[in-house]
């Protein structure tokens, strides 16, 4: 009688058909569930990269010390 394939077909637009007022809505939930997930994705890979040193302009920490100093190494003026 029918193939694997003719069946498929026959289903798809049998959905399409029955749920035509609903695939708009289904469509923007999915894009907005992959847009939630990719940036997830992004935020999990930028926490496990700990070898990238945050760089903060104008100052500078000499191994060794807690204070920061500016760029010609002196103290910051407070």
């Amino acid at each position: 009688m029918f193939g694997l394939s003719e069946l498929a077909v026959i289903l798809i637009v049998v959905i399409a058909v029955l749920c035509a007022k609903k695939l708009p809505e289904l469509a923007r939930s999915a894009g907005k569930s992959a847009r939630i997930l990719k940036a997830e994705a992004r935020a999990m890979k930028d926490e496990d990269d700990p070898a990238t040193p945050r760089v903060i302009p104008g100052e500078t920490v000499p191994p060794g010390t807690d204070e920061p100093k500016d760029q010609g190494g002196r103290e910051p003026r407070q």
